[in-house]
């Protein structure tokens, strides 16, 4: 490490150590979103996202060959899944919403509570969910084993003389770091052309960054601080009528290893606590990033919410209740925000998302008889 950047590192500890317990730090300046980071273990290359794009597009890579990355982030509906709870494996529903994959790059902490710490171990997490891809890696192995294409693009990409699974994740990475949403309304505006939002969203970005309080945890270029919060999102209404929604939500207390009481008490999403068993977390979820929320609704965790004036509305109520209620964040107040002000708000949101990414659909590969290549 450079002697500047140890410098760098000691001086942001010092900085953080003095701040006094309780006392939150100034939330990062809103800023244009730059380009994505790419770990040096996995570099970006032409031909390594065009494999990545295969593999998003084929549901080879998952239990039955029924489910892709593409099919709970479909590109028609915000890289993300339209409905309050993401689809599941044939037979299940998943239990949260689905997230979109637009600028998913930049994330330090992917998964509603922040389960992966890069798009190479998101990949995987999801593939193998048993509500999700519900994949086997030799399975999936062996599948792209007898397929040519398949064969021929891992050894030139990475390699390997016969496909190996962590490189499909790496591939598949590759190709999500490309689906960039940088140059909105907004990135046009903090670089300088201040025509490039209207009256109206500029209005809505002085409440945003003021009286709605918005910027406390929605800043920096991302607009996501990456923390975790609850704000009283209510249960999923699924959770309620849906037999197949309470099978998963069960299954997925069991198999996040919740003490029994926890098991046999509890009515909603614990978020956060599944990962620390920390009582204090339940409830809490990590701040999503608001860029091209236009495209991806419903919102929040269990898709509580169907536009953004809902959200809106629903901050200005001070957040709701639910079972969590002890861990409610106290940034969460009401806003007294009149109903232009309210209008001017979501004006802003919207000046988050450009045009939509969209892509054609790679034709996938077939299976051929084994042979030597």
């Amino acid at each position: 490490m450079r002697t500047s950047k140890l410098i760098s590192v000691a001086v942001a500890a010092l900085a953080a150590a003095a701040i006094p317990a309780g006392v939150r730090a100034e939330p990062a300046p809103l800023a244009a979103l730059g380009p994505p980071p790419v770990p040096a273990d996995n570099p970006q290359t032409s031909a390594k996202v065009a494999l990545g794009k295969m593999l998003f597009f084929d549901p080879r890579l998952g239990g039955d060959a029924s489910t892709a990355c593409v099919n709970c982030h479909q590109p028609d509906q915000g890289w993300a899944f339209s409905d309050d709870l993401s689809r599941g494996y044939p037979g299940t529903v998943h239990w949260r919403n689905s997230q979109t994959v637009v600028n998913a790059a930049y994330l330090g902490k992917l998964f509603w509570a922040g389960a992966a710490k890069s798009l190479e171990a998101q990949a995987p997490s999801a593939a193998r969910g048993a509500v999700a891809g519900n994949g086997e890696n030799d399975m999936m192995e062996a599948r792209l084993a007898f397929i040519p294409e398949y064969r021929k693009a891992f050894r030139e990409v990475f390699g390997d003389q016969w496909p190996h699974i962590g490189n499909a994740w790496r591939a598949i990475a590759a190709f999500e770091r490309t689906l960039i949403h940088n140059d909105t309304p907004f990135d046009r505006y903090m670089r300088g052309d201040k025509t490039a939002l209207s009256s109206q969203q500029k209005r809505g970005l002085a409440l945003f960054q003021g009286k709605a309080r918005c910027v406390a945890c929605h800043n920096g270029p991302l607009l996501s601080d990456q923390k975790y919060y609850n704000i009283g999102v209510p249960p999923a209404e699924r959770w309620e009528e849906d037999g197949l929604a309470q099978i998963t939500f069960r299954f997925e207390q069991y198999a996040k290893g919740v003490p029994e009481h926890v098991y046999r008490t509890i009515k909603g999403d614990a978020g956060l606590y599944y990962r620390t068993k920390n009582p204090s977390d339940m409830g809490k979820f990590r701040t999503p990033p608001l860029r091209y929320t236009l495209y991806t609704a419903p919102y929040m965790h269990d898709g509580a919410f169907w536009d953004l004036g809902e959200v809106v509305a629903f901050y200005n109520a001070g957040g709701g209740e639910n079972e969590f209620a002890a861990n409610k964040t106290d940034l969460i107040k009401p806003l007294g925000l009149s109903d232009d002000e309210m209008s001017d708000l979501v004006a802003f949101l919207e000046s988050l998302s450009g045009p939509e990414i969209k892509i054609e659909p790679p034709k996938l590969p077939a299976y051929a008889p084994l042979e030597a290549d």
